[in-house]
């Protein structure tokens, strides 16, 4: 059976504290088929972009700020029939990209895989934990709510939605999710996963973050809106 080529794109800002470790992982995935590893780095001022070119095939430099804006960008040059996204701070199983490939299958247009904490706080574990129940739940119930940490989705219908919504500075990933399921699946892949940081949520607190993103998400339900950049900074 013939492979997919895979673009796998990673959406970078002053990532050189974890962007190593990340693109070290994808580089040693067990796939039998061709992938590439496209760098959008949103004009780091650290080593981020020193260091990806490492590993990565193509590095471009985004001068607009926004992680669906590098997340299009990337696409916008990628070359492969599945787009993969993984953000800079996760490090992915040495199955992923097979993992992922397996979803996609008759009429599969998205997929993700489970998310743990680069952590081994037990709350942390089941802070995760939760967050993947909710993927699958979302994912039955026809609304799928998949995170850009880990997402997946072909080439085709990515295009044909117009991929990212590059006006909206959180809940992108949710968004796309939401809009590409209507031209066919999301399968959430029980083979594989992918490890990230929970620094946002050590940095607000469990109960804060908590807080924080209900009160995101509420506003994206109810009325469409989300936070801007000045209200949800980068974390490092």
């Amino acid at each position: 059976m013939k492979t997919p080529f895979v673009s796998v794109i990673i959406p970078t800002y002053n990532e050189e504290k974890y962007i190593e470790n990340a693109l070290k992982a994808i580089r040693n995935q067990d796939y039998n088929g061709k992938y590439e590893v496209i760098v959008a780095d949103g004009c780091s001022k650290d080593k981020t972009a020193k260091i990806a070119k490492k590993y990565a095939d193509k590095i471009i430099t985004v001068s607009r700020k926004g992680i669906a804006v590098g997340r299009n960008a990337g696409a916008n040059i990628a070359r492969g029939e599945i787009f993969l996204f993984i953000d800079a701070d996760t490090v992915a199983s040495f199955n992923l990209i097979t993992g992922i490939v397996k979803c996609f299958k008759n009429n599969v247009v998205g997929a993700t895989c489970y998310i743990f904490p680069l952590s081994s706080s037990a709350t942390d574990l089941i802070t995760y934990w939760l967050y993947n129940q909710f993927v699958k739940a979302s994912i039955k119930a026809k609304n799928p709510q998949i995170a850009g940490i880990c997402c997946a989705y072909r080439r085709s219908a990515f295009e044909k939605i117009g991929g990212f919504n590059e006006n909206l500075k959180t809940l992108e990933d949710y968004d796309i999710s939401k809009r590409i399921s209507k031209l066919g699946k999301i399968k959430i892949s029980d083979s594989t996963f992918v490890m990230t940081s929970p620094r946002r949520i050590q940095k607000w607190g469990r109960t804060g973050a908590a807080a924080r993103y209900l009160k995101m998400y509420l506003n994206y339900l109810l009325a469409g809106k989300t936070v801007g950049i000045d209200k949800y900074r980068p974390i490092r």
